[in-house]
């Protein structure tokens, strides 16, 4: 289990996040959703270990995360971030290599093509990076994620899948394909954080939804509690768009109009 308790970052005075707390458990799927600027990346970024928060704690297990090296770090957590640019003209297969080298594969050509192969792109192993469209280079970084944690659980325990909007470059069938996989790693016993803005597929994946308005949590629990019309008017300011499937799975239709642009249109 991970566990972040009452993180606070203020960034030039004004807060970024404020005494914000989340679990991330074996075999679950964890997506945060909320509007622009609500902090979702920072509580990523500051879970997975890439920056330190003002106050608050978080441990892996029993350890505390600033005791951990960035090697053990490597072996216990991957991170996909929003967007990545490399200055160097690597190929597909070398990028997501490095993601193997970066947990101590033994064999990280192999461990690299199976995860290439795993998105789907196995064709493409020696295409530059750069020539690839910007979906397909979303799915080499995801592949990368994957080569780095080959397996949901290791001797130290469970591992952590840290994934910032990893759908946001992709069309709708590699979207569903990506987040399939991430649910399956968190099936299989590993742990998975997402940052979403698609509330469907967010409704779709997780088992918990956190949400995030202002650097602060509105709400949590399964998406069936969460996404509820009173809750995603007061966060996004949108009223009537929430329904509900046979299966009670929810459901959002974002045609109601914001009020403030209602008398421009």
């Amino acid at each position: 289990m991970i566990i972040a308790d009452h993180l606070v970052l203020t960034r030039q005075g004004r807060p970024i996040l404020e005494k914000v707390s989340l679990r991330l458990v074996p075999g679950r799927f964890t997506v945060v959703i909320g509007p622009n600027g609500a902090g979702k990346s920072t509580l990523l970024k500051l879970i997975s270990g890439d920056i330190k928060p003002d106050s608050g704690h978080i441990l892996y297990g029993d350890e505390d995360i600033s005791r951990l090296k960035p090697r053990q770090l490597a072996e216990r957590r991957a991170v996909l971030p929003q967007s990545t640019s490399l200055s160097f003209p690597f190929t597909a297969l070398e990028v997501v290599r490095m993601g193997a080298i970066a947990a101590g594969s033994l064999k990280p050509c192999e461990d690299a093509r199976r995860a290439l192969a795993r998105v789907g792109l196995a064709a493409l192993e020696a295409r530059a990076y750069q020539a690839l469209s910007g979906g397909e280079q979303q799915r080499v970084q995801f592949a990368r994620v994957l080569a780095q944690l080959p397996t949901p659980v290791n001797e130290a325990g469970p591992r952590a899948l840290f994934l910032d909007e990893p759908t946001s470059s992709l069309d709708l069938t590699h979207q569903i394909s990506v987040l399939e996989i991430a649910r399956e790693f968190a099936a299989a016993g590993g742990m998975v954080m997402a940052v979403l803005h698609d509330l469907n597929l967010a409704a779709e994946f997780a088992d918990s939804l956190l949400i995030l308005k202002g650097g602060r949590a509105i709400a949590e629990g399964p998406p069936q509690t969460v996404i509820r019309d009173d809750i995603i008017t007061s966060v996004y300011g949108l009223s009537g768009t929430v329904g509900r499937t046979p299966e009670t799975t929810p459901f959002v239709l974002p045609q109601s109009r914001h009020p403030a642009f209602a008398s421009a249109i």
